[in-house]
């Protein structure tokens, strides 16, 4: 009896997976749609008045068109391997004047480098895409595809998408440690200042949820402390400053238990956790491990460990970047990007909560 329900069982799913691939070749690739800072930004500042850009060599150096393209990488960024593994077409800055038509079907990415949760952070970046800001272009995006296939099928598109919200480094980087005494710092102790984040921040996921979004992927912070600019300024052995990692130790859990609770008032698992610090702390910590010789140094800076300044045309340059990861003072190289998407796509419960993007793409494809 069991043997014969079982072979039931696999005669249907082999039968789905012959429908399924039977059709795909009319089914477009699930849009895509990004919300957040600059390890996210793939080039919307470059059509701002900012001193957060970065469009000129030698960003991108690595990209297939060895040209910078505003993405804060050598190469592809966060977004580009995700597209990658969901079969899409990397997303158009929302910005871009070539983000019209047809294209405007692969989804958008509305983030802005500088930015935080709170208005107040990256103020010295001058003029930036505040979140408040992406959110009403991705209600504007939204009536411009209504207007290319109608209100109904852009709504299907919108929920059926994959979005990516990476927010909160800059709130602490950018924000409570710029300066000795800020203003937040004055404010608020660090454990109520991650509370009032994390309040900030589940208002503007309940917006993101509000606009259509159904299955949105939610980093953590990284380990703050460790990047070469903050080993550069805080550390006497260049150690991972105490501070900054202690603030990413308080802020990573409060937010998973919000993206839960949210969840459990939804009623369905619309808020996945990725938890970038462990999938950035594995390298960091063990960085021969993953084939990278430092995690200390940044490949492209000036100064201690590389970590002081802006990465420019005049800087330090390591001639290659598969063994630093690194960037620049603050950014991952385009290898290390991979090694933390592979932790999204098919980590364990380690990593992503309460299921990777592999998981995610199965169950969807069978709605």
């Amino acid at each position: 009896m069991f043997k014969d329900s079982s072979s039931c069982f696999i005669s249907l799913i082999l039968g789905l997976v012959i429908t399924l691939s039977s059709v795909t070749p009319e089914v477009e690739a699930r849009a895509f749609f990004v919300f957040g800072d600059s390890l996210v930004d793939n080039g919307n500042n470059n059509y701002l008045v900012t001193t957060a850009r970065a469009d000129a060599p030698p960003y991108g150096v690595d990209y297939p068109t060895h040209r910078a393209t505003g993405r804060f990488s050598n190469g592809l960024n966060i977004p580009d391997l995700i597209s990658q593994a969901i079969g899409s077409e990397p997303t158009l800055p929302y910005l871009s004047p070539e983000l019209r038509g047809e294209k405007l079907l692969v989804g958008a990415n509305f983030a802005s480098a500088g930015i935080g949760i709170l208005n107040d952070t990256g103020i010295q970046f001058l003029n930036i895409i505040r979140i408040g800001r992406q959110l009403q272009y991705f209600q504007q995006y939204q009536q411009r595809v209504s207007a290319l296939i109608g209100s109904e099928q852009a709504q299907r598109l919108v929920n059926q998408a994959l979005v990516l919200v990476t927010l909160g480094g800059n709130d602490f980087v950018n924000n409570y440690y710029l300066v000795p005494f800020s203003a937040r710092s004055r404010q608020f102790a660090l454990p109520d200042y991650v509370v009032y984040l994390i309040s900030e921040y589940r208002k503007i996921l309940v917006r993101v949820y509000e606009l259509g979004a159904r299955r949105v992927l939610v980093t953590g912070t990284g380990p703050l402390g460790c990047v070469p600019a903050e080993r550069a300024m805080r550390s006497r052995n260049g150690e991972c400053a105490a501070e900054l990692q202690r603030a990413a130790a308080l802020f990573n859990p409060q937010l998973v238990q919000m993206l839960m609770e949210l969840n459990r008032e939804i009623g369905s698992d619309v808020f996945i956790a990725a938890n970038a610090f462990d999938a950035n702390m594995d390298f960091v910590t063990n960085p021969q491990a993953y084939g990278f010789v430092t995690s200390q140094v940044a490949c492209c800076g000036q100064g201690r460990f590389n970590g002081i300044g802006l990465c420019t045309i005049a800087s330090n340059l390591c001639p290659n970047r598969e063994i630093f990861a690194f960037w620049d003072p603050f950014h991952p190289t385009e290898r290390a990007n991979r090694i933390i998407v592979s932790s999204i796509v098919t980590g364990s419960t380690k990593y992503m909560n309460p299921m990777n993007l592999s998981t995610i793409m199965a169950l969807d494809s069978m709605v």
